[in-house]
C-alpha cells in the first residue's frame, strides 16, 4: 500500500457525502487494509518458494510444501476475516453517520432509505 497514505484522506473530512466519517473509523480502515497487504505480500513469497520447490521434486522440499500451503491456506483465512469485519465496521459507521444525517435517510430499523431529497 505504498503511496496509499491519502487513500481516505477525503473521508475525514466529509468527503461531500453524507456525514463525517471519524477519523478513528478511517484509522482502523488503514490499520487493516496495511494487515491484508502485508498478508498478501507474504502469500506471494510463499507462492514463490511453493513453486521452487514444486519445480525441483526433490522428495524433502516437496514434503515442505505441505506445510506451506497450509500458511498460505490460513492466510487466506485470515484476509477473508479481515474483509468481513472491514465490510461490518464500514456497514456500522454508514449507518451511523447516516443517523446523525438531517436528511431524513435514515430509517428507524437503522436501514437507510433509498429515497433522497431534492432542493425545491
Amino acid at each position: 500500500m505504498e503511496g496509499d497514505s491519502d487513500t481516505f484522506s477525503g473521508l475525514g473530512n466529509g468527503g461531500g457525502g453524507g456525514g463525517q466519517i471519524d477519523s478513528k473509523v478511517v484509522q482502523t480502515f488503514q490499520k487493516s487494509f496495511v494487515q491484508v497487504q502485508n498478508i498478501l505480500d507474504q502469500n506471494r513469497l510463499l507462492i514463490n518458494e511453493i513453486n521452487q520447490n514444486h519445480e525441483s521434486k526433490m522428495p524433502h522440499n516437496l514434503t515442505r510444501n505441505v506445510g506451506l500451503i497450509r500458511e498460505l491456506n490460513n492466510n487466506i483465512r485470515r484476509v477473508v476475516d479481515l474483509y468481513g469485519d472491514l465490510s461490518s465496521s464500514f456497514a456500522k459507521s454508514m449507518d451511523a453517520s447516516s443517523e446523525g444525517d438531517s436528511s431524513g435517510a435514515a430509517k428507524s430499523d437503522g436501514k437507510t432509505g433509498l429515497k433522497r431529497n431534492r432542493p425545491a
